[in-house]
């Protein structure tokens, strides 16, 4: 039993072996044509359409899904499904990415369709003698890849090849593009990096959700445009003549003032509100807000910009909805 386990590991580490070795000779193919696919997609007017069949499908799918989250619109298209209806799906403007290490699947009956269409054709394969070299626009080669498997057969180190190609080809271009980690984070707003970088902005309260009074308005005016203010976030800044934020009123704050009576409803709503209220920018993360809202105890926090002008209001309620 023993010698079978270490037997067992051994194949195990070659097989890993080989797989790393597939990635590292890899490097000396980053040549011409790679800066061409580079070029090709950066400047991409339309989407990345990825297709492939079998092993070369899913390792396209998990591509399509890199190029997504970094800022390079993309999809998946099973091959198979694309002659029963998908081609409809790609446009003249449109790069289609076809993945197969052998260059002859059925993936290859599709290109006169999207040749048609007019779409550009990028290959990653592992013949660049074959039919989906011949007819594509740009070939990425990967060479003549030995399988790991004691067979020969089962895709693994050309699988694997082809991920590490189509990583290098998504995340060259992810630079390129120069995005900050805020751009990133607004693509996966639900993961644990797109909380903590969420900014205030992007969550926030504006134009007819942001609900805002003049400072010598009647209290029940007010009111009525707390009430009325799509989302009804249970709160109005107040501003003056200059459109300057001067304070808050919130739901607490009429239930506060009910316990003396209900005198105060004919006041104006200066005489009543929070005045210099917390605040916070548009920019300001997140996080932040969330800080505040439970330092203070509050639920509401008004946005502003430079000039101190209200362009905004976060609710714990929107905190909530993005996973704090």
């Amino acid at each position: 039993m023993k010698e079978k386990l270490l037997s067992d590991i051994d194949f195990a580490k070659e097989v890993l072996l080989l797989e790393s070795e597939v990635i590292k000779n890899l490097i000396s193919r980053l040549d011409q044509s790679f800066q061409l696919a580079v070029d090709l997609i950066f400047t991409c007017k339309g989407r990345v359409v990825v297709t492939g069949i079998g092993k070369a499908g899913i390792i396209g799918q998990k591509i399509s899904a890199t190029l997504a989250s970094t800022g390079t619109p993309s999809y998946w298209i099973h091959s198979s499904e694309a002659r029963h209806g998908d081609l409809g799906r790609i446009v003249s403007e449109d790069i289609v990415l076809v993945l197969s290490n052998s260059g002859e699947t059925e993936v290859v009956t599709l290109l006169p369709f999207v040749k048609q269409i007019g779409a550009k054709v990028l290959a990653i394969t592992g013949n660049n003698k074959s039919s989906l070299a011949k007819h594509s626009d740009v070939v990425l080669d990967l060479g003549k890849i030995e399988e790991p498997c004691h067979l020969g057969l089962a895709p693994s180190a050309s699988s694997t090849a082809m991920l590490a190609f189509g990583d290098a080809l998504a995340l060259t271009i992810f630079k390129k593009r120069n995005l900050r980690k805020e751009d990133y984070a607004f693509y996966h707003p639900g993961g644990e990096l797109g909380r903590k970088l969420l900014t205030v902005e992007m969550v926030m309260r504006r134009n007819e959700e942001n609900p805002v009074a003049d400072e010598d308005m009647p209290l029940l005016d007010v009111l009525a445009v707390m009430t009325e203010t799509a989302g009804k976030p249970g709160a109005v800044s107040i501003v003056n003549k200059q459109k300057k934020l001067v304070g808050f009123f919130t739901d607490g704050d009429l239930r506060r003032h009910l316990k003396n009576g209900i005198s105060f409803l004919h006041c104006s709503v200066k005489e009543v509100m929070t005045q210099s209220p917390k605040v916070i920018h548009a920019h300001c993360l997140v996080a932040e807000a969330y800080k505040i809202l439970k330092d203070y105890k509050i639920d509401q926090l008004p946005v502003v910009d430079d000039f101190h002008t209200p362009i905004g209001i976060i609710d714990v309620q929107d905190l909530l909805a993005v996973g704090f």
